[in-house]
This record gives C-alpha cells, sequence and structure tokens, in this order.
C-alpha cells in the first residue's frame, strides 16, 4: 500500500475490535468506550467503501500576538499605567501600585512568598538570582548542595536586592515581596488595559501577550495528541497567499467549547510563522493551517461506528445478514477507518449505529 506525506491535522481517532464468531460489544459514539453489553440502538446498514483516507486536515485559526493573559494585583491602587502596544522587559514596570513599580521578571516560578530572610532557599529564590545577574548586579556565589534549580538567600543577594531596590527607588529593604513583581516567561507586549487609574488591581490590571506574531489554532483535546512541538505546517493568509510555519506549543490545560453540552474541549495550538515580512502589516485576522499529516490510498473504509470490539481483543464488523468479520485497522480519519478482513469488499453491507 502506497503512502504519503501531505498537510493536516490528525482526526479523531476512536479504537474498536472484532473478529467472527466471538462476542463482540460496539463503540458507542459519544464516547468511545465499548459499552459492558451490545447496545439496543437502533442499527442500520452501511457499504464499505474504496477511497483514499487522509489525516489530513485543515483548521481556522487565528495569527494574533498569542492567548492574552491577565495580570492582577494583589491589594492597593493602580496608580500609573503603560500604554496598550508598548513592549515590556524584565527590569521594568508593568504598571505602579500605590506609586510603587510592579516589575517584570523573567522565570516560570511565580512570587508566592516574600523573599526576606537569610538561607530562605526555592525555586522563586532563584528567579531573583538569575534576574538580577542578567540586570548587571552581582549576587555572589551560590552555596553549593542547594538541590538544583534552587536559589538561596545569602548576604550577597541581599546586598544585591538593596541596590537593585535603590536603582528602582524604592526602599531598600532588602526583601521583595509577591505584591512588588510580576513573573513571566519573557518579554510581554501590553496587549490591553483593562483598569483605570484609581481601581484596586485584584480583578486585572491589564492583559499581556508575546511580542512574536503567532497563530493560535484551538482543536479538540483529542485531536491535540497528534500534534507536537517542532511539526511544521502551512498558513493561508487573506488573500490566498500561503507561508511556512512551525508548532511552537500545545497546551497542556484544555479549555471549554463553545458552551454547548456537546461541545468537546479544547486545547490551543500555538505556531509560529518562518516568514515574519508576510504578516508586518497584519496584527489580527483569520488563517487557515494545515498540519503534516499521511494518506493511505485505494483502501477499503467503514464509519468507525461500524466496528465492533471483542471481548477476547481484536476488531471486527458484523456483515449485513451474515456473520462477524475479523478485521484488522488501520489508519482512523475524519469518522472512517481502515480496514481488510476475509470476504470484504467495496459495496459489502455491514451493521452500524444509525
Amino acid at each position: 500500500m502506497r503512502r504519503r506525506r501531505v498537510l493536516a491535522l490528525l482526526a479523531g481517532m476512536t479504537a474498536a475490535g472484532a473478529g467472527g464468531g466471538f462476542a463482540a460489544t460496539r463503540w458507542t459514539a459519544a464516547d468511545g468506550t465499548p459499552a459492558s453489553t451490545p447496545t439496543t440502538e437502533a442499527v442500520a446498514t452501511v457499504a464499505v467503501e474504496r477511497t483514499d483516507l487522509s489525516t489530513a486536515r485543515t483548521l481556522p485559526g487565528t495569527l494574533g500576538y498569542g492567548t492574552p493573559r491577565t495580570i492582577r494585583g494583589q491589594s492597593g491602587t493602580v496608580t500609573w499605567l503603560p500604554a496598550a502596544g508598548t513592549t515590556v522587559t524584565a527590569g521594568q514596570p508593568l504598571y505602579r501600585n500605590d506609586d510603587q513599580p510592579v516589575t517584570l521578571l523573567y522565570g516560570t516560578t511565580p512570587m508566592f512568598r516574600p523573599i526576606d530572610g537569610a538561607g530562605l532557599t526555592g525555586r522563586d529564590v532563584r528567579v531573583i538570582v538569575d534576574n538580577l545577574r542578567a540586570l548587571g548586579f552581582r549576587t555572589g556565589d551560590q552555596p553549593h548542595g542547594i538541590r538544583p534549580g534552587d536559589g538561596q538567600v545569602t548576604p550577597g543577594l541581599i546586598a544585591a536586592i538593596k541596590k537593585w531596590q535603590e536603582h528602582l527607588g524604592v526602599p531598600a529593604t532588602g526583601t521583595i515581596s509577591p505584591a512588588q513583581v510580576a513573573v513571566l516567561p519573557g518579554p510581554v507586549r501590553i496587549a490591553e488595559i483593562t483598569a483605570e487609574l484609581g481601581a484596586p488591581p485584584a480583578e486585572g490590571v491589564l492583559t499581556v501577550t508575546g511580542r512574536k506574531k503567532v497563530v493560535t489554532v484551538p482543536v479538540s483535546a483529542a485531536e491535540a495528541g497528534s500534534v507536537t512541538k517542532g511539526d511544521a505546517v502551512t498558513v493561508e493568509l487573506p488573500g490566498g497567499d500561503t507561508t511556512d510555519g512551525t508548532v511552537a506549543s500545545v497546551a497542556r490545560d484544555a479549555r471549554p467549547g463553545d458552551g454547548s453540552e456537546s461541545a468537546q474541549p479544547l486545547v490551543d495550538i500555538t505556531v509560529t510563522v518562518k516568514n515574519t515580512a508576510a504578516v508586518k502589516t497584519l496584527d489580527t485576522t483569520p488563517v487557515q493551517v494545515s498540519f503534516a499529516g499521511e494518506t493511505h490510498e485505494d483502501v477499503l473504509v467503514v464509519p468507525v461506528a461500524a466496528l465492533l470490539a471483542l471481548r477476547e481483543g481484536g476488531h471486527a464488523v458484523q456483515v449485513s445478514g451474515g456473520p462477524l468479520v475479523a478485521v484488522e485497522t488501520g489508519m482512523f480519519a475524519m469518522g472512517m477507518v481502515e480496514i481488510t478482513g476475509d470476504g470484504l469488499a467495496e459495496g459489502t453491507r455491514v451493521v452500524t449505529v444509525s
């Protein structure tokens, strides 16, 4: 059987079972799991088809600056805000609270406690060490023997914190509270101002995104498992022009779908565009994204709902008016499954859930 690579995204994958002469259960259409006993749903028949089956799929996405993230404070009053569209880097203020800067630092561990005593150890301390060093402040050596990825508050670090605070124009206490910094993975772009001057920061001050334009593609959680970081894609822009892209990340947390009871949870896939000049004049626009996939040509296929799962293991289809026929399954795509089995041919009618 010839196979060729095409642009696509793996469609839903629902396993099933088979085997003539054995007890079988039908996969339910709703959740892809076999019932404990044969279902009593109304059944119909469908003809086995011969066709090309592909995991190729093009999905809608949005060109922009990525998923916005809301920046909130703990207490106090917002006293200064940046302009939307501003880029903020490490060491610069995101906003001012009670007329004190809330400074951006780079890292993946947010400040969850005060950094306020010699000997305090943790990943949050390491964020402070790394950022102060990158900003040009001498923190001194970190002690040996602490866990990799951790940092420890030392006299040298306390001295560096004080010098940094003097540079910021705030009291040089040598301690840092969570309200004084915001830890984010890297530089950010101010997407939207959501608070007014004089408002409390707890409900959200502003939203930020990355600085580079990316494409965000929402897909069902089931489909997202077939996409990996580094996959090549093609992005079709308004007007029909295309540009190459690469999957930069696949979100680890699903979010609710469109609100209907049948909506599947969604996962956001982030795609970077190789030719940035192609999107230079666009800030936000709908696009179409095609992911690399595979095609099986000239194969026999049936709807996934026609598959039966054998309790003994394996796969089968029920020939209309005839026996169970053991099958081997191949590619799953777009609700169809590739099958091979004795006596099965194009036009053979098999039972399926209506």
